[in-house]
């Protein structure tokens, strides 16, 4: 364990790691088995070294920038990148480039609904349903869009993977939803959105963020909204305080 001390006199504390970053451990079989689980392994930090210094008042793309991994960064552009692509309004192509956010809080289990929560005080009521609700809808084809159950669920989990009830659940009160749509839309986007030779800069969604992200004039982290604990977590992963 090391102790590292920022310019303001904050102490941060990193605790090595074994898998840090999904980007360090090629070679391995476990990278392939882990990037078959898609957006569930994209934000695993690299908490075995300092993280560079966020901004005085942090903005939604100095995380993207800052703290998201390559894997995880480029997964969340190019998905977006593939709903503008589409066709779709800003609207869509936002809740694609905040789909999978709350794992750049360490947060897997039930990304969707802390995604959720953590943008809930900032963008529009159907985009935080979406990012909420897509988690339950990935499990469950809807061949009248187009989206079949993924292959890569049959790889890792098996053929008799049975869906858990609550998910189930989900499904089936989304299913019934006026916003199931802009949900599913996350779906659609969200499989093929895992080519390592595409990269897209984050600047192109700054105009969009702009319409549709309500950034706080403190700064992420720092407005005392409901989820700013959330936002600081990612800001100071090793914060033990």
């Amino acid at each position: 364990m090391s102790v590292h001390t920022e310019d303001d006199g904050r102490r941060r504390v990193s605790v090595p790691h074994p898998i840090a970053n999904l980007d360090d451990i090629e070679g391995r079989a476990e990278r392939e088995a882990l990037k078959s689980l898609g957006p569930d392994t994209l934000m695993m930090v690299g908490d075995h070294q300092p993280l560079p210094a966020m901004p005085e008042k942090p903005k939604l793309l100095d995380f993207y920038t800052l703290r998201f991994g390559k894997t995880a960064r480029n997964h969340l552009l190019q998905s977006a990148a593939l709903a503008r692509k589409a066709g779709h309004g800003e609207k869509i192509v936002l809740t694609c480039l905040l789909h999978d956010i709350a794992m750049g809080a360490l947060i897997r289990t039930d990304h969707g609904y802390w995604g959720a929560q953590l943008i809930a005080p900032y963008v529009d009521e159907e985009v935080a349903w979406a990012v909420q609700h897509h988690q339950a809808l990935r499990f469950f084809p809807d061949p009248q869009v187009g989206y079949e159950y993924p292959q890569a669920y049959v790889r890792f989990w098996g053929e008799d993977y049975v869906v858990p009830d609550y998910l189930k659940q989900a499904y089936e009160t989304a299913r019934k939803h006026r916003w199931y749509a802009s949900a599913r839309a996350i779906t659609l986007y969200d499989l093929y959105a895992f080519d390592e030779n595409v990269t897209i800069d984050p600047g192109e969604f700054e105009d969009i963020i702009g319409r549709h992200f309500k950034q706080p004039k403190e700064g992420l982290g720092f407005d005392n909204s409901a989820t700013a604990h959330m936002w600081r977590t990612m800001i100071w992963p090793n914060n033990f305080l």
